[in-house]
C-alpha cells in the first residue's frame, strides 16, 4: 500500500507472472525506500500517461524535483546499484522472456503479454537497456498498449485508483508498506 496525500492506493503485485521484478518491489517496500520518494514524473496532458516515482534520491527534500529521474537503489551491503533483467511473460509460455524487449521497440506491434499496460497498471522504469530498472516505477493513468512487451508490468492499482488520478509532480509517497501476503498486496 502506498500512501499519497494522506490517502491509501493499494497495488497487488503479481510474483506468479513478474516473480524478479514483484520481489525487486517488495524488498524495497520492505527496506523503506519508497517512504517519502517524489513521484517526479507525471504527465496528464495532452492525455492522460503515468505517475512515476521511486527515485531515492528524492529522499533528499533539496534534491531539485525537476533533477529526478536518474538515480536508483544503491545496495548498503554492496555499495553497488542493483539493477533486475527486463522481465516479460507471453501468453502460453511457461517462464518470463528475460533482458529483452519484445514490443514495439523490437519491432513487434502487439505481443500476446500476460500483464497488460491497462489503466492501473504498475510497472518499471527504465532507461534505453532493458536491464537498466532499480526502484523507479510508474502507474499506468491510461491503457497504454503501445508499452507492452517493452516494460514490466508487475502489479496493478486494486484500490484507489481516484487518488491516483489526483497525485502532481512533486507529490510524495507518505508512506509504503506490505499490508497482506508478502507476495499479495502492497499498501
Amino acid at each position: 500500500k502506498l500512501v499519497v496525500k494522506g490517502s491509501p492506493i493499494v497495488i497487488e503485485v503479481d510474483g506468479d507472472n513478474a516473480p524478479i521484478t514483484a520481489g525487486n518491489f517488495v524488498d524495497l517496500v520492505e527496506r523503506g525506500v519508497y517512504d517519502c520518494l517524489v513521484f517526479h514524473r507525471v504527465v496528464k496532458e495532452p492525455q492522460p500517461f503515468v505517475a512515476q516515482g521511486g527515485d531515492p534520491q528524492g529522499k533528499d527534500p533539496n534534491f531539485p524535483v525537476s533533477r529526478l529521474g536518474t538515480g536508483g537503489f544503491i545496495d548498503p551491503q554492496t555499495k553497488q546499484r542493483r539493477f533486475i533483467p527486463l522481465e516479460i511473460k507471453l501468453e502460453g509460455k511457461a517462464e518470463p522472456i528475460y533482458n529483452k524487449s519484445v514490443g514495439m521497440q523490437s519491432g513487434l506491434s502487439s505481443p500476446a503479454v500476460i500483464l497488460k499496460h491497462d489503466r492501473g497498471s504498475v510497472a518499471m522504469a527504465r532507461s534505453q537497456s532493458p536491464d537498466s530498472a532499480s526502484s523507479q516505477f510508474y502507474i499506468s493513468l491510461a491503457d497504454l498498449a503501445f508499452l507492452d512487451g517493452d516494460y514490466a508490468v508487475f502489479g496493478k492499482v486494486i484500490q484507489g485508483m481516484d487518488v491516483v488520478d489526483k497525485i502532481e509532480q512533486g507529490d510524495r509517497i507518505e508512506l509504503a508498506e506490505i499490508i497482506e501476503g508478502k507476495d499479495k498486496l502492497v499498501k
